[in-house]
């Protein structure tokens, strides 16, 4: 298991995570950890419990059970043992920490004008683990080429949670910003100058703002700064060609998009939804999609395995890949 990861359990979960066989451990993608409840690790859509000796089983009434000293531990060190440095990140339900590994809380909270003010008790931390996949984005970029303009589309990708946009995104700005692409003209794309607005801290993994994960050598980030915001400074400052954000949705999101294709940036984005029916239900995307915004909407689902490329759309709603799209992103293109 990743040191990045370790490094922020209390000694009495690393010792069992630590154990962890080698073909869980290589496919992991959360552990949760629920105070005097079963500790559990979720691969590739897959979920075990683990004993004491971090031995995986079906049973939970077999598995370990972290107790209270486990969790407050566990929060003293996603917090450097300083929670009101934290306040704002966890008002939002997670803490991001070094390495890009989102950790969700679940507790009691209070409430304060109809939101959430802070979490008051802490008793349940779900562990996302962030991974670099490189190549995860060689299936889907073919589609993403604007041929005549040796340009990119504007791109929105779309799955349910845990289904691979922030794997896909990163890998997309990676080969972006490297370019040296082949066309099927037989030309060559040279790179572009990509500005990421990372705020939840996920898709560059910054570590004192700069990036862990390889996003090429034309990349710029703004590190935990909101993508309105963001993106506008970007527009401002760093004349990028390229801007990627990631979980767009609400107003101030869909105005700074507008603002940003103005300035002829080039956007590729993600949101939560199924497909295009379930974001047309969203008023803000509805929106988005009723403008045309966007002239690419690549659909990615779990069918066989997390980032499967299940379809890619234009701007217009027409499928451009086959009905039968199932090849995990990162394979050759499906279709």
């Amino acid at each position: 298991m990743e040191d990045s990861v370790l490094m922020i359990l209390p000694f009495s979960l690393q010792r069992i995570l630590r154990n962890l066989p080698d073909e869980i451990d290589a496919k992991l993608e959360e552990i949760r950890i629920r105070e005097n409840r079963p500790l559990e690790v979720v691969y590739r859509g897959a979920y075990r419990f683990l004993t004491g000796q971090g031995r995986p089983v079906v049973q939970p009434s077999l598995a370990y059970r972290p107790t209270r000293e486990d969790c407050v531990k566990l929060l003293e060190l996603l917090t450097d043992h300083s929670v009101y440095s934290f306040e704002e990140q966890m008002r939002s339900g997670y803490i991001t920490v070094q390495g890009g590994h989102r950790i969700g809380l679940a507790g009691r909270t209070a409430v304060e004008n109809g939101k959430v003010k802070i979490f008051k008790e802490i008793s349940g931390f779900n562990v996302r683990i962030a991974r670099e996949v490189r190549g995860a984005g060689d299936a889907v970029l073919p589609y993403l080429l604007d041929l005549p303009s040796l340009q990119l589309h504007h791109t929105l990708i779309v799955s349910p949670p845990q289904q691979g946009k922030t794997t896909l995104v990163r890998d997309l700005a990676r080969l972006i910003s490297y370019g040296d692409l082949q066309l099927s003209s037989g030309g060559r794309m040279a790179g572009r100058k990509v500005g990421i607005v990372d705020e939840r801290s996920e898709i560059a993994a910054c570590i004192k703002g700069v990036p862990r994960f390889d996003l090429g050598p034309r990349t710029d980030v703004l590190d935990g700064c909101p993508k309105a915001e963001g993106m506008m400074m970007m527009v401002r400052s760093l004349s990028p060609e390229v801007i990627v954000a990631d979980e767009i949705g609400r107003p101030e999101d869909a105005e700074a998009i507008r603002e940003a294709l103005h300035a002829g940036v080039r956007l590729i984005a993600t949101a939560h939804g199924t497909g295009l029916e379930d974001l047309s239900r969203r008023p803000i995307l509805r929106e988005l999609i009723r403008e045309r915004i966007f002239s690419r909407y690549v659909v990615l689902g779990g069918k066989f395995g997390a980032g499967t490329l299940e379809a890619v759309y234009d701007g217009m709603g027409r499928r451009l890949t086959a009905d039968l799209c199932a090849v995990p992103a990162g394979g050759e293109p499906p279709c």
